[in-house]
């Protein structure tokens, strides 16, 4: 044998014998969110993509799902041992797997966090309760009143503030080929979303007493439903099929003169005129027009795992993810959309310098102080009910809305038939 031979052979046989134990030491994890439009389904890639370059004893791929299955999908997979090792949550969605003991307390590492980047009280006090707590906040949401600036100034009508200024405004502006408010009826988490939107400004923002006790079935109720149930004569006739996408479709295509959404500024960006000065965003207009509340949620994520290293990966991850130079980039996935909850991130310069925002500035800083007033039913007045996520998981709130909107039921009827349609999924 030649020397030159006997070298690639030793040197094959030292890379035979590095490679199997090179690849047994990456801990492979499996990340399951809900963002599925494909533009935050890439931005989520990229980051995943820096991430394993840089931890190259880590390997994390995501599987995007749907909010219209994961209630089912998810507990089902973790109950079969194939369920993701994170997975992102809302405060109705983490009791479910809590309630199946999929979750340990996290509250060390939460604590760890806030130390390092300074958590919104609230939004810790979202996933705090029986003694624990059952995810890591990551992103805030709130909904808001969207509209074009120059469609209310041409039709001489003000930014409403009150119920009847909303519904004057809605019916003046509904003109042929024109609804003046888009809103769904759909039994689906959006029309959830907007139906509590209107029912924390018309006094009804409290499902349970300070005993815990259903206090669905009240006046307040009956007349949000009421209210809302008016407000429908001015969307378009196919709103009660209606998801998130379709009501940002409806504005961007003029179609709908105001909706009720999250944000539309990336729709409002790539499908419609683009003219940030055009582009109006106020907080929802109340009963008597005083205090401005909405829905607001702290998005969190779950660390699902029992494997001690795909743990220890998972928070090494999640550690990576908050630093600011990381957040603000991860944040705009969809721009103005999602919104910090650290106090690093809220001033970080990868949030604040992407493109969009800086077009946005002005309307993203007021969905900011629009969400200082955000609520989140089941979560209110610092008490946490654990079993609503129950009611959150049959859209219960949408359900008693289609009752009235397409059922053509009495709102109080339909809104004890609600309270008794919780009691029983609650018991």
């Amino acid at each position: 044998m030649t020397t030159d031979r006997r070298s690639r052979l030793l040197a094959g046989a030292a890379l035979a014998a590095t490679l199997p134990l090179g690849a047994a030491a990456q801990t492979e994890l499996t990340l399951w969110h809900m963002e599925q439009p494909p533009h935050r389904v890439e931005r989520v890639q990229t980051l995943l993509d820096e991430f394993n370059e840089s931890h190259p004893d880590i390997e994390i791929r995501q599987e995007p799902q749907n909010w219209g299955e994961v209630y089912a999908k998810a507990p089902a997979a973790l109950a079969a041992g194939a369920g993701p090792d994170l997975l992102f949550a809302i405060p109705d969605f983490t009791p479910i797997l809590k309630g199946m003991g999929a979750l340990d307390d996290v509250g060390d590492f939460v604590e760890e966090l806030d130390a390092e980047h300074d958590f919104i009280d609230a939004a810790v006090e979202a996933y705090s309760y029986d003694d624990g707590v059952w995810a890591v906040p990551l992103y805030n949401m709130s909904m808001n009143l969207w509209y074009r600036p120059s469609v209310l100034e041409d039709a001489g009508i003000d930014v409403p503030e009150t119920w009847e200024d909303w519904r004057s405004a809605a019916e003046a502006l509904t003109t042929d080929g024109t609804y003046g408010m888009g809103l769904p009826a759909n039994r689906q988490l959006y029309t959830d979303q907007t139906v509590y939107s209107v029912m924390t400004n018309g006094g009804a923002s409290e499902i349970y007493d300070e005993e815990g006790s259903l206090r669905f079935d009240t006046p307040e109720t009956v007349g949000a439903y009421a209210f809302y149930d008016d407000m429908l004569a001015f969307s378009p006739p196919d709103a009660p099929s209606w998801t998130w996408g379709e009501a940002e479709a409806c504005f961007a295509s003029r179609a709908c003169a105001m909706i009720l959404q999250f944000s539309v500024i990336s729709t409002y960006d790539t499908q419609a005129e683009g003219d940030p000065a055009d582009l109006g965003v106020a907080a929802i207009p109340s009963k008597d027009g005083e205090t401005h509340n909405t829905i607001a949620y702290a998005n969190a994520v779950m660390l699902l795992s029992r494997d001690e290293e795909k743990l220890e990966a998972s928070k090494t991850f999640v550690r990576w993810l908050l630093q600011p130079e990381n957040y603000g980039r991860f944040l705009n996935m969809e721009p103005g959309l999602f919104m910090p909850v650290t106090a690093d991130g809220a001033e970080a310069d990868s949030f604040w310098s992407d493109p969009i925002v800086e077009t946005y500035r002005d309307q993203i800083e007021t969905v900011i102080e629009n969400s200082r007033n955000g609520m989140l039913f089941g979560f209110t007045s610092g008490r946490v009910f654990p079993a609503i996520a129950a009611i959150s998981a049959q859209n219960v709130l949408a359900e008693t809305l289609q009752s009235i909107a397409v059922s053509g039921e009495d709102p109080a009827q339909a809104v004890a038939a609600g309270e008794a349609r919780m009691q029983d999924l609650t018991d």
